[in-house]
């Protein structure tokens, strides 16, 4: 979760976008959307910006208008990353925030859900999301997980996944490169036995699936071809 593009572009964040609501879910506010009545969710970990980002709220819709009911927990307690705050860069504020925390903290997201009477849970994590939705996904504690744009994501994690998986990167990423996604898509074929999809988006950079500018058309399509991608895969195998 180093390097300048996990912090490029950050969202205007609004605590009032998105369709849905927020409540309490394993202890964290968390926003949700769709039926109540699904039997099928899909966990969407947020990067740095948190939960609040318009983009990610906007996606947890699309998500939702599918069948499942998203949920996207607020990971920082009310304390995502903020850039105007020069006296707490990235690296700083990561302490107080670690992905290792992420992923303790989604575990009662995930029991709430089942309680709830969800059957099928996928996860889906962006940036400092994605280590949350591959330790997930390597505990089984997921049915199926996509990695977009994933931050600190190692070689060993991708080994140890032994559920359908996706990996969505970027041409231009400089925090999990094209050469590293490839490893991981290399990992992967040597696996058969495990559903796989690796796709390295061209032109665009990390972050691009939600913090596109929305007045670019080009960046609007590479988004939206990923929210697809992402979809697709949740509903072959969130079932």
């Amino acid at each position: 979760m180093s390097g300048h593009q996990c912090t490029e572009n950050p969202p205007h964040l609004d605590p009032n976008s998105g369709s849905g609501h927020v409540e309490k879910l394993g202890n964290l506010d968390t926003y949700v959307s769709g039926s109540t009545h699904s039997k099928l969710a899909v966990l969407l970990v947020s990067h740095v910006f948190g939960y609040e980002t318009p983009n990610l709220r906007k996606l947890a819709d699309k998500v939702a208008e599918a069948g499942f009911y998203a949920v996207v927990p607020d990971f920082f307690y009310g304390d995502p990353y903020n850039p105007e705050n020069k006296d707490r860069p990235l690296l700083t504020w990561a302490k107080d925030h670690g992905q290792e925390k992420g992923f303790e903290d989604s575990k009662p997201i995930v029991e709430a859900l089942k309680n709830k009477g969800i059957t099928s849970i996928g996860a889906a994590g962006f940036c400092w999301g994605a280590k949350v939705a591959v330790e997930l996904a390597k505990q089984k504690l997921v049915d199926a997980t996509v990695l977009l744009h994933p931050s600190r994501v190692t070689v060993d994690d991708i080994k140890d996944v032994n559920i359908p998986i996706a990996v969505l990167g970027a041409e231009l990423d400089q925090v999990s490169p094209p050469e590293l996604v490839r490893q991981f898509e290399d990992i992967l074929a040597s696996k058969p036995e495990v559903k796989s999809f690796v796709k390295i988006f061209p032109r665009v950079k990390h972050g691009w699936t939600v913090r596109y500018n929305e007045n670019d058309p080009s960046e609007v399509e590479a988004a939206e071809e990923a929210h697809m991608d992402m979809l697709a895969w949740l509903i072959d195998y969130v079932k």
